[in-house]
């Protein structure tokens, strides 16, 4: 069994964590000089909420709109997004970076790019878009913590929990 570090990824929601996210994946990276795959997943919610519109108003699809290509133009816009992010953060380090923009269940998404891209660690916050999802449905970095094949690697803000009970 190999504990040799060479493909890392770095999960990426735009969320306040995602600078934090790619930061630590970058120390980890420029020890080996390891390739990156930040990975970034449309949630299928969002898509299944942008279905509606494409079933009651059936002109889109004849003006040219599916939803195959409000996919494919979210997956262009993110892409985009991710590279200014890139390289407005981490130009020096953007050799060591690829992108890929998944669509689906975040959870399944993260787990089948781990096994599809041969990852060896994940670099994961363990809160991002909102905890009112969490509450609801469990968190995405909850269920990775607990199914993912590799190690995960959680970050999150250096901040002291408050331990006071009242």
């Amino acid at each position: 069994m190999s504990r040799e570090i060479n493909k890392i990824l770095a999960c990426v929601d735009f969320s306040d964590y995602s600078l934090m996210v790619l930061e630590y994946s970058i120390a980890l990276a420029r020890q080996s000089n390891n390739q990156i795959i930040v990975l970034n997943v449309i949630n299928q919610r969002e898509i299944s909420d942008s279905e509606t519109p494409f079933g009651i108003f059936p002109n889109y699809v004849s003006k040219g709109t599916s939803l195959e290509n409000y996919v494919g133009k979210l997956k262009k816009e993110r892409t985009e997004r991710l590279k200014h992010l890139i390289k407005e953060n981490f130009f020096n380090d953007k050799s060591l970076m690829s992108i890929i923009i998944d669509s689906g269940s975040p959870f399944e998404c993260i787990l089948k790019t781990i096994e599809a891209e041969n990852i060896d660690v994940v670099v994961i916050a363990d809160r991002g878009r909102g905890n009112l999802s969490k509450v609801l449905f469990g968190s995405t970095a909850e269920k990775i913590f607990r199914h993912s094949p590799v190690p995960v690697f959680s970050v999150r803000e250096r901040k002291m929990p408050n331990l006071d009970v009242a």
